[in-house]
């Protein structure tokens, strides 16, 4: 690493590669020998299309997404997809029962920390019927807090949800589902109902690309914000299943809520997700990050990676906990890979480990507000 650059715990924008990022400079002058810089380009162009092509496949090959689901490619953040898979599968829904009345409708969400609350809050705010399915404040003493991923006897699903969401990794709280069908903090996947395609939605915004997901193909929607892990704001990658790109104008017809075009699946699909302008800089930048971890040896190469980061980083803080020193937010078996919370103890310590730690060149520890 350059003696300029720091290491950047930051959640999101996250830290990129210096590699990448020398390659991205390169791009901005000169995008694939064009003489046009990838700033610049038509997103309509051979070689930008090409471009999106791979890194389509390079997340195809290396999650092992399945013909079955579309990989398309958007804007507005995990936050945009907060609307817009309630109002895709709300479309998807209707079609399948155009005689249900609404309030036959229910959107089962599990609830484990700020994110999955928010996604609750905007399906509520648009009309929809909740059931929460499971909810992890009620295992905290005080009914409010979010310190581990509910048992599986929590749960509770509707018979036939519009769609069952839950967030895999949550940013905020520091609380993270088991990849392991055997630990209790693992997502109920036998729990689920049997009788239809699962409307399973995860959000992996915090955690894509960090480790396999599992039954990825059970799944009808993964979506995923790149700026936590593979690149600058401004693009959404999502992995739909084919019967959840439906005609959502032909539901409107039938009394669903009209869904605004570029949040429409079918659209961005239909466009090959070049209905309008994507964002071509984190496009770009997201294929330098793939490409990397292709060759490092992918998603099982950054797993057992972050598998030994994370226990090293546990270890420091129990060993913490022991002398008094720290207080982990979260129960064992249910913390956070990705990003570990913990409080600092003792009058000033927190304001004296941030300065510690920043004249290390340690920055972004501070953690969410």
């Amino acid at each position: 690493m350059s003696d300029s650059r720091v290491i950047n715990f930051g959640a999101g924008p996250s830290a990129l590669p210096d590699s990448v990022l020398d390659e991205a400079a390169k791009g901005l002058l000169n995008f694939k020998g064009t003489g046009i810089g990838i700033a610049e380009i038509s997103h309509r162009s051979r070689e930008f299309v090409e471009y999106l092509n791979e890194l389509e496949s390079l997340i195809r090959i290396q999650l092992d997404v399945p013909p079955t689901h579309k990989i398309l490619f958007t804007q507005g953040g995990g936050t945009g997809q907060f609307s817009a898979v309630v109002l895709n599968l709300l479309a998807r829904h209707r079609l399948l029962h155009p005689d249900l009345p609404n309030e036959g409708r229910t959107l089962d969400y599990v609830v484990t920390g700020s994110w999955s609350k928010k996604a609750v809050d905007e399906a509520r705010r648009l009309g929809a019927t909740v059931n929460i399915a499971a909810d992890a404040r009620k295992l905290s003493g005080s009914g409010k807090l979010f310190q581990e991923i509910p048992p599986h006897d929590a749960y509770t699903f509707s018979p036939d949800p519009v769609l069952i969401y839950y967030c895999e990794n949550e940013t905020v709280d520091g609380v993270q589902f088991s990849h392991k069908d055997s630990a209790p903090s693992s997502f109920p996947f036998h729990l689920l109902p049997k009788s239809t395609l699962l409307p399973l939605v995860a959000d992996y915004s915090s955690s894509f690309m960090s480790r396999n997901i599992p039954r990825l193909a059970d799944h009808a929607v993964i979506f995923a914000g790149a700026q936590k892990n593979i690149g600058p704001a401004g693009l959404t990658i999502l992995i739909v299943r084919q019967d959840c790109i439906v005609d959502v104008d032909a539901a409107a017809k039938l009394g669903a809520i009209p869904v605004p075009i570029t949040m429409s699946f079918k659209a961005l699909a239909d466009a090959n997700s070049l209905y309008n302008t994507p964002s071509v800089l984190p496009i770009y930048i997201a294929g330098l990050v793939l490409q990397r971890s292709k060759e490092l040896g992918g998603v099982q190469y950054y797993e057992e990676l972050n598998r030994r980061k994370a226990q090293k980083l546990y270890d420091t803080l129990k060993e913490g906990e022991a002398k008094g020193v720290f207080r982990g937010k979260v129960k064992e078996g249910s913390g956070s890979w990705m990003n570990v919370v913990f409080d600092v103890l003792g009058e000033g310590a927190e304001a004296r480990f941030l300065n510690g730690a920043e004249e290390q060149g340690l920055k972004g520890l501070k953690g969410h507000r």
